[in-house]
Formats: C-alpha cells, sequence, structure tokens
C-alpha cells in the first residue's frame, strides 16, 4: 500500500493524547461513609470494573476512528507495478484496407473495431490513432469520434511492418515513458516480417480479427483478346478463393444498361469472353454478386474512340520495313525526303524517324530540338557514311555523341529485358541464345547517360536511349545489317512509337504510377480536369504542343469510370480500379511475432493495459471505516451500561 499524500501519516503522533488522558485519570472519587458495608462493597467493585471495561472500549474506538480519518486524508492505494508514476502514451493503428469488410461473429471487422475502440477507451484520454489514410495525432476519443464513426475503406493499404515503423514516429521522443503500441488489423499475409525490435518500456499489442467466413470471388481482370473489323473479344478473369461455384453470373453494362450477361463454373480461375461491336466507345463495367468483400465484384474499363499515333520518317533510304511495322490500323505514318520536308508538319508528329541520313542541316537539328522539348520523340537511325558534325550538332543535346565508324561484325547478344519497351509482356521468358542478328559496320556512341536497350557480344550500345530519344548506332539497311530480318525489330520500334504517345488502356489500377496522354488543344493556364459523379480532381499533368501529359498515382481514391475534360468538353474517359491484392484472404501466423501480445479482441487489450497501470483508491473505505467507528463509540457511550 502506498500514499499520494505521506507527510500527513505524521498526524498519528495524534493518538498519544487520548491515550494520555484516559491513562492518567483527571477524575478522583469520593468515599462516603454507609451504615451497611458488604453489599455496598460489591456494587462498587461491579460499577468501577465496568467503567474501566468501558473507557478501554472508547479509547480504543476513538484511537481507530482518528488513525481512519488520518489514513483516508493521507490518501493510500495499490497499484500492481511502479507504472503508474510513469508519463503514459498510446498509438493505435486501425486497418481500414478493403479486406476488412469481411465479417467477424458481431460484423464487418471494421466497423465492430471503431465502436469498441470508442467504448474501451475514457473520451478525455490522450491517444494517437492512424489508419490507411489518416493520422490523429495526440487526441481524444471526444474529439475524433464522429470521424472515427465516418471511417471509410481505404484503396490504400500499408504492411503491418509500415505501420509498426509509422508508429514509432508517433511516440514521443520521452525518456521513462510506457509506451503502448496496439496494431489492429486482420493481418493479410504480405511479404513483410513483422519485427519487433522496440525497447522495454514499449509494449507492442497485435489485435488480429479474423473472418467468419474467408470465401470471397473477385473480378480480377479484364483484356482484348481479339480485334477484327466488326467486333472485339473481350475476355474477363475471375477467380475465387474458397468453396467451387457451380453458376456464377457475370453481368457486362454500358453506361449502366446491360447489354450482355452469362455464368460460369469457378473452382479456382475461370475465363470468360464478350463480343463488343468494334469502333464504339464503351463505357463499361463487369459485375458479379458477392457477398463477402464487395470492393472486387465490379470492374470498370473503357474502350474509347480510336486514336492513331502520328509519325514521321524523314528518309535518306528505303523505309518499307516502317511502313509494314506502322500500320494505318494504329499509326498515322508519313514519309518525306530531306529536301521535301514542310517543317510545319513536324510540331504535329509524336515520332520522328531519321532514317539513315548522311546529313543533318542546322535548321533540322533545331526544330528537331524544340520538337524533343515539347514532348515528341525521335528515333535516329545513322547512315552507313554520315557528317558526323552535323549528327553531333544534334545529339549534344542529348549528352551524346558518335565517335569512328568500326568496320568489323559483331552480334547483338544482350538485350536489356527491364528497359520498357520491353517489359509489358514482349518476351515470356529471358532468352540466352537465339540466332543474333548482327552488322558489318557500326559507330561508337559516346554518352554516359544513354540508357542500353541493345547492346553488341563486347557491351557497346547498339541502340541507347535518352529521355524520349533513340539512338541506334549501326544502319539498318540489309547491306548492313541483319537487323531487320531479326524477331527483334518489330517489338523495338513498335514499342518505341507506342511510348511516344501513350493511349489509355483499358483501366488503370489506383495506388500504381499511371502515366498516359491526351491530345487535345488547350488555351493558356488551362487545366484538365477528372470528373465523376461528385468527384471532381485536377491530376498531374503537363502540356505539350499536342498532348497533355496525365500522370496520377493516390488519386483518385475511387474506383470509377472518370471523363476527362477541358472546361466543359469531354475530351474521353479513363477507367479506374481497385487493387485485388486483398481479394485473397490468406493471414499471418502472429504465434511467430516475438515479444508481442497477441489477442483477438480489443477490449481485452486495453483492459490489460488498464490493470497493468490501474490504481485502487483506498481512501473511501478508510472514510467509511472512521464512521463505522465513531457510530460505535457512539452506541458504546450510550447503551454500555
Amino acid at each position: 500500500m502506498q500514499f499520494k499524500h505521506p507527510e500527513l501519516l505524521y498526524a498519528l503522533f495524534l493518538l498519544l493524547i487520548p491515550i494520555i488522558v484516559h491513562l492518567f485519570q483527571l477524575r478522583k472519587f469520593k468515599k462516603v461513609d454507609f451504615t451497611n458495608v458488604a453489599f455496598l462493597r460489591e456494587a462498587t467493585l461491579q460499577t468501577r470494573k465496568s467503567s474501566q471495561i468501558k473507557k478501554w472500549l472508547v479509547l480504543l474506538t476513538r484511537l481507530l476512528l482518528l488513525a481512519a480519518l488520518v489514513f483516508a486524508f493521507a490518501q493510500p492505494f495499490t497499484s500492481k507495478t511502479n507504472s503508474f508514476k510513469t508519463e503514459k502514451e498510446t498509438v493505435i493503428y486501425l486497418d481500414n484496407s478493403f479486406s476488412m469488410q469481411a465479417k467477424g461473429n458481431q460484423g464487418e471487422l471494421l466497423k465492430r473495431a471503431v465502436q469498441n475502440i470508442i467504448t474501451a477507451i475514457p473520451e478525455d484520454e490522450k491517444v494517437s490513432i492512424f489508419t490507411n489514410d489518416a493520422t490523429f495525432k495526440n487526441t481524444t476519443i471526444k474529439a475524433i469520434k464522429n470521424d472515427l464513426l465516418k471511417l471509410d475503406f481505404s484503396s490504400k493499404n500499408i504492411s503491418s511492418e509500415s505501420a509498426l515503423l509509422k508508429s514509432k514516429t508517433l511516440l514521443k521522443n520521452k525518456s521513462n515513458t510506457l509506451k503502448n503500441i496496439i496494431l489492429i488489423s486482420d493481418f493479410q499475409e504480405d511479404n513483410f516480417e513483422i519485427k519487433n525490435d522496440l525497447d522495454s518500456l514499449t509494449n507492442l499489442n497485435l489485435v488480429k480479427l479474423s473472418p467468419v467466413n474467408k470465401n470471397n470471388v473477385s473480378v480480377d481482370s479484364i483484356y482484348i483478346s481479339e480485334t477484327n473489323p466488326t467486333s472485339i473479344k473481350l475476355k474477363v478473369t475471375l477467380k475465387n478463393n474458397g468453396a467451387s461455384i457451380d453458376n456464377l453470373p457475370v453481368s457486362l453494362y454500358n453506361n449502366n444498361k446491360l447489354i450482355a450477361k452469362t455464368s460460369v463454373e469457378l473452382t479456382k480461375e475461370a475465363i470468360t469472353t464478350f463480343s463488343l461491336p468494334s469502333n464504339q466507345e464503351i463505357n463499361g463495367k463487369i459485375t458479379i454478386d458477392d457477398s463477402n468483400l464487395k470492393f472486387d465484384n465490379t470492374l470498370f474499363f473503357n474502350i474509347n474512340r480510336a486514336s492513331k499515333i502520328n509519325i514521321l520518317s524523314i528518309n535518306g533510304n528505303d523505309d518499307t520495313f516502317l511502313k509494314r511495322i506502322y500500320t494505318n490500323s494504329e499509326f498515322k505514318y508519313t514519309s518525306a525526303a530531306l529536301n521535301q520536308l514542310n517543317y510545319n508538319t513536324i510540331e504535329k508528329q509524336h515520332l520522328i524517324v531519321l532514317n539513315e541520313l548522311n546529313n543533318i542541316p542546322i535548321s533540322l537539328s533545331s526544330a528537331l530540338k524544340q520538337f524533343s522539348s515539347q514532348g515528341g520523340s525521335i528515333m535516329v537511325i545513322p547512315a552507313k557514311a554520315i557528317n558526323r558534325d552535323s549528327y553531333n550538332q544534334l545529339l549534344i543535346n542529348y549528352t551524346s555523341s558518335i565517335d569512328d565508324l568500326v568496320t568489323s561484325e559483331k552480334r547483338i547478344t544482350t538485350i536489356n529485358y527491364a528497359h520498357p519497351i520491353y517489359n509489358n509482356g514482349v518476351f515470356e521468358k529471358q532468352v540466352k541464345n537465339f540466332q543474333y542478328p548482327k552488322v558489318n559496320t557500326f559507330y561508337n556512341l559516346v554518352s554516359t547517360s544513354l540508357s542500353r536497350v541493345l547492346q553488341f557480344e563486347d557491351g557497346k550500345i547498339f541502340l541507347g536511349q535518352k529521355d524520349n530519344t533513340y539512338i541506334f548506332s549501326a544502319a539498318l539497311n540489309q547491306n548492313n545489317s541483319s537487323f531487320k530480318n531479326s524477331p527483334l525489330i518489330v517489338p523495338t520500334l513498335y514499342n518505341i512509337a507506342k511510348q511516344s504517345f501513350k493511349l489509355s488502356e483499358l483501366y488503370y489500377i489506383i495506388g500504381k504510377e499511371n502515366t498516359f496522354d491526351i491530345e487535345t488543344t488547350m488555351q493558356q493556364d488551362a487545366v484538365l480536369s477528372l470528373i465523376s459523379e461528385s468527384v471532381n480532381i485536377i491530376p498531374k499533368q503537363q502540356y505539350f504542343n499536342n498532348k497533355v501529359v496525365i500522370n496520377t498515382s493516390e488519386t483518385p481514391s475511387k474506383a470509377a469510370i472518370y471523363s476527362i475534360k477541358n472546361k466543359n468538353e469531354t475530351v474521353q474517359n479513363v477507367s479506374y480500379n481497385y487493387n485485388r491484392k486483398e481479394s485473397k484472404l490468406v493471414y499471418k501466423d502472429l504465434s511467430l511475432v516475438k515479444n508481442a501480445t497477441i489477442s483477438d479482441s480489443i477490449t481485452e487489450v486495453f483492459d490489460n493495459i488498464k490493470s497493468y497501470t490501474k490504481v485502487n483508491a483506498l481512501w473511501k473505505w478508510f472514510a467509511i471505516f472512521a464512521l463505522a467507528l465513531l457510530i460505535i463509540e457512539m452506541l458504546i457511550l450510550k447503551f454500555f451500561k
């Protein structure tokens, strides 16, 4: 037992006063003569004896009464440890990712967790609470109660390790402070391990909320498998995490109008196909019915009107191979000899190819510099014999230059599979041994900033890239190179052109870095907006002569079809969907986490924290005891004969 005001215990010395009063009797007995002695002596002895017992009882009750009052004012208490003397702080991570939509024994995991937090924590207690997309630092439940009750699911997902790291940053940098970190989540499986490296004064509590049903069906992805002049084949991939389903309805909508419906038998994965008319704009969505997780029941997509990439080839040699690659279905290809070039058409292009020019005039070099600074792409294919000074006058803008001509045969053996023009499904696997194309002569490219796309067997550059400029080191004509006959030429040149103007895809995933180009003309200081129902977002964008490059990642945060608007004009539509990685309901084994308290109840964790630091005040009991002693003393004085 400990005391809040131990200095008041000195008042116990006051107990000596009633002892002194009772021991030194100030009242004296007076003798009275009486005739008969036998009976009166007995009565006197009995009266004196009863008086002594009564005095000792009164003395005892008064001593206990005074002692109880002294103890009550000293405010005694008990505690499990000395932690009550230490400053305390609590940081809570509440997972509000989409997997928390799953239902537990008492309803949705997230909503139940919010209710438990509100009821378990005193309204005026200082805490820090953060979710996947919000932070409430050093506040009270009373202040943020409405925010917690309105808390919605977030498309942003953070790992348990990241949550632990952020919890540490929210703790105050004070020594001798008792800290409690509470992570509340379903702890879905990820590639990160929870490592508890906290100090002895920091307690880690993991509250694992488990769903009662781990079955879930999701619309995983869609893609166009086939295109012909009349129709488009749209394939839909469905995934199942749970028991097999004999008949799952799948619906296809266009602008909220049902245009097709089918059903599939689903074990782990299934693919179904829809046929859509070509050359028609589709604002579509695929939907299924699943009562567990709902965020992955719908997938939005867009098929916009056909747009073509503008390509201009300035020829010093035959361009037949370019015409075969850049077909009219996807590209608007034009070509011109150097002496017939109309410079006014340059700014309207997306990609300009210098096809084996012997010389690059200063005027063309200046025009190309301006063109590339406005986001245009350039592909340089040198001739076998060139004016190096004229080429270097252009290439110096890209911190590169052409050196001596090498007249020895070299094979092209190294492919940079991680480069953007090859990492989008061009190769199913990395090929180490194939029929290598070769060149008879090539130029040494001198640069410290060129990204190596293709290399010769000795490590020298065959194709290098700097920003939006691609530079070959050798002529591609049949007399000098077999590259035209290689399987590499089509994906290389095709993807260079596709990179020059990134048409919007069927859909994008929220949370990933997404970039696409919009062909539009804008007035000065005008901006493009992404608009869907009540959502109006101005994304990160960069305006060039003939296009606007839009970049999105965390925004928009809601899955939907968005209209890209230039003021009141709709340029085109684009779709955003939630990441499907939370669709698979597989969870971590928390028993492997060391030095952590693991529970499945939020209330239990907070009760344990309270009991660890709980102070049991005893002054009320001593006050009650003093009152009882006072009553006992009064009864003794009144009724004890």
